[in-house]
């Protein structure tokens, strides 16, 4: 695993199919992640509806230590296109089993 870098999900209180498959991945595979809660922190709210034009959760970001933001610019995403499954380098929202698993390897969480 990166030391100078860590996981940050966005996410919410009351679970949805995404979150769980995201929680069963990690959980898996020993990944440690920090958990913000949308529904709790509007601040974390506006950050996930600016990056993705949704409230799409779970949202997760590859952050430096100390930090709950992208360790590096966001890959745009076209207007009004839903972010679901989407690699934009480091964040990923709403993804499956093996988009999730395939982007933690490429990012040095997973092997």
């Amino acid at each position: 695993m990166p030391t100078d870098k860590h996981l940050v999900m966005y996410s919410r209180t009351f679970g949805c199919p995404f979150i769980s498959v995201a929680k069963q991945v990690l959980h898996d595979y020993g990944v440690d992640y920090q958990e913000l809660f949308i529904d709790q922190d509007e601040t974390a709210k506006q950050r996930v509806l600016g990056w993705t034009g949704f409230l799409s959760v779970p949202t997760l970001v590859v952050a430096t230590q100390g930090s709950i933001l992208p360790y590096k610019e966001v890959d745009p995403l076209p207007a009004g296109a839903s972010p679901r499954g989407i690699d934009r380098g480091p964040m990923l929202t709403e993804a499956n089993t093996a988009e999730l698993k395939a982007w933690l390897s490429k990012h040095g969480f997973i092997d």
